[in-house]
């Protein structure tokens, strides 16, 4: 009777680890395998507390009541495993659930024909009493379908071990031991219940899955079995886009990946793995020397290889596998393919070539306008010039197509030199040295140059400036932009009108404004000289507005260049304000003189 108890105690207490494996598993039931782990140790619990129950049976009836609960479990136990493997191998994917079905229609029959057993005894023939064993009070005759659902068992268990084989032949260390783990969750109950074949009345079985439980429940806590199954580390091993070879530290290749097999088509060539790396990539010297520096981890050195008629190019670098410790097990040879980076290299130096072909065309156009065209329009306006003098005199019927068609020409050529210097500007050629300069000094020569084209139309020009504001700036530069300015209010301000300059000191700024009393200027025209580059919504030739949104591009380039900026004021019919600013020059002091000058320029 005391053996009965400590029986029965042990597999109570079996019972209660499978279930506490059960427990575990159930915490990460998101994973598939980990519900499947779950069903296992359920049906190995009933298994097992049923079988608790059958040794303390001191009636028939509660030897049968006892069969029944293990036939919960007994059924189930094997073929639920084989699915977990067949899970973690990941197997036959597309027909999973056909096979399920398939698996399980088996161990649904024999649970169903044990049920109901007592009508045509197909598992259990008879129950007679057992006189030997002191566990047991009765023993069975077995049936024709317990010997099928016992030889369905042992398939079930061949065949999952037979699946696990290869995977852990290829397997990294930490999948072995998962692997390890549930094969002797699978191993331990079959070798116990081969036990039952040498005429032992007593079923160790129960005690085989208490192995299993204990294993299962150490790979859970110990190295987070279920948390990432092999056939997740195989699937993210085989589909990384970089290239991976794992050599063990005797330098032999144990295992690679489909991105590996491409740069490398000799790894497929060799079938059995582990094999030292000399013999399967004999012709890769530059990949020998890099696993031979023993101790060298993050090397890194080009490397090519032809793929078809595409030349392929790679980065190689080597990483050195520690175990727990600080002690190196293997090592890890990536292909990184920057092949696509090569030919965008090489794209962009052809881009660069093109360009440099046509920025020295551009050189050579802009040569051809500064020679071949400025200078013949620079001459016809000199003999515009004359040609109005002599006809002022002589014709004076002709002497306003002649000044129209001088002042054609001289459009022209201004437009042509305004081209010229944003060309310099663009391609760094315009000289930039800034100096101090007196700001008055500077526009009355601007106010005078541009005093014979005002009389023409008797513009008044007037400026009012501080005799002592000075600015910091290119004198060419500060010129180009003055005689650009004035040159756009003469030709938008009708005949009588005026212009006026005058320039402040502002936030340590000089800020020069250009007033005209004109036409102003349209919202189409604003728009575009608001733009950061005019000079590309420039109208076609014939435009009248082209030259003006072009010297204008310009005169903002050259202020931009100088550290200023340029913005206007505008309202149709009423003229339009030009303002500036460039920095002021050092030693600038208020008090040296408030003067204001009004001086006039018209005929």
């Amino acid at each position: 009777m005391d053996i009965k108890y400590g029986m029965s105690i042990m597999l109570f207490a079996a019972t209660a680890l499978m279930l506490f494996v059960s427990f575990l598993s159930y915490r990460k039931r998101r994973l598939p395998v980990a519900r499947t782990m779950v069903l296992i140790m359920l049906a190995a619990a009933f298994y097992s507390f049923g079988y608790g129950l059958e040794v303390l049976s001191g009636t028939l009836g509660g030897v049968k009541l006892a069969l029944q609960i293990q036939y919960i479990g007994i059924p189930f136990v094997c073929t639920l495993w084989l699915y977990q493997v067949i899970q973690f191998t990941g197997a036959a994917p597309r027909w999973r659930k056909r096979l399920a079905v398939l698996l399980f229609a088996l161990p649904f029959l024999v649970f169903l024909l044990h049920l109901t057993n007592d009508w045509h005894h197909l598992v259990y023939e008879q129950y007679y009493l057992n006189e030997e064993s002191p566990l047991s009070l009765y023993n069975t005759v077995k049936g024709p379908w317990y010997n099928i659902h016992a030889a369905y068992s042992y398939a079930v268990l061949i065949t999952g071990i037979a699946l696990f084989i290869p995977m852990y032949i290829r397997a990294l260390p930490v999948v072995r031991k998962q692997i390890g783990v549930l094969l002797l969750g699978a191993v331990a109950p079959m070798l116990l219940n081969l036990i039952l074949w040498t005429g032992t009345s007593i079923d160790f079985t129960p005690f085989g899955f208490a192995i299993s439980g204990a294993a299962y429940a150490w790979g859970i806590l110990r190295f987070n079995l279920l948390r990432l199954t092999p056939l997740a580390m195989a699937r993210v091993f085989e589909t990384i886009r970089d290239g991976v070879i794992l050599l063990d530290y005797d330098n032999g290749i144990v295992s690679y990946n489909r991105a590996a097999e491409q740069v490398m088509p000799e790894l497929a060539q060799n079938k059995r793995y582990p094999a030292p790396m000399a013999d399967v990539l004999p012709d890769s010297q530059e990949l020998l020397r890099l696993a031979l520096a023993d101790g060298v981890s993050g090397e890194r050195f080009p490397f090519s290889r032809k793929r078809g008629e595409r030349q392929m190019y790679y980065t190689c670098s080597l990483s050195l596998i520690y175990d727990n410790g600080n002690t190196p097990i293997g090592k890890i040879i990536l292909f990184n393919d920057i092949t696509e980076l090569k030919e965008s290299e090489a794209r962009l130096r052809e881009n660069a070539r093109q360009l440099s072909e046509l920025n020295a065309f551009k050189d050579k156009l802009f040569t051809i306008v500064a020679h071949d065209i400025r200078d013949p329009i620079a001459l016809l306006v000199s003999l515009t010039e004359l040609l109005e003098d002599e006809l002022s005199a002589a014709d004076a019927e002709h002497t306003e197509l002649v000044r129209e068609l001088k002042g054609q020409v001289q459009s022209t050529f201004q437009l042509v030199e305004n081209l010229l210097d944003w060309y310099r500007s663009q391609n760094g050629k315009v000289s930039f040295h800034p100096q101090g300069w007196n700001v008055h000094q500077v526009v009355r020569q601007a106010l005078m140059l541009s005093g014979a084209k005002a009389a023409m139309k008797t513009i008044h020009l007037a400026d009012q400036i501080n005799e002592h504001l000075t600015v910091q700036a290119d004198k060419e530069m500060l010129d180009l932009i003055l005689r650009n300015l004035l040159s756009n209010a003469i030709k938008y301000t009708g005949i009588g009108g005026s212009v006026l300059i005058s320039a402040e000191r502002k936030d340590g700024m000089i800020v020069v404004s250009v007033r005209d009393n004109g036409i102003g200027i349209d919202d189409r025209t604003a728009e575009l000289l608001l733009l950061e580059e005019p000079i590309l919504k420039a109208p076609v030739p014939g435009d009248d507005a082209a030259d003006t949104r072009f010297g204008l591009a310009l005169t903002r380039e050259f202020i931009r260049i100088q550290g200023g900026r340029l913005w206007f004021t505008s309202e149709p019919g009423q003229g339009t304000v030009f303002y500036f600013s460039l920095p002021e020059a050092a030693g600038y002091n208020d008090s040296e003189g408030k003067e204001e000058r009004d001086e006039g320029y018209s005929d």
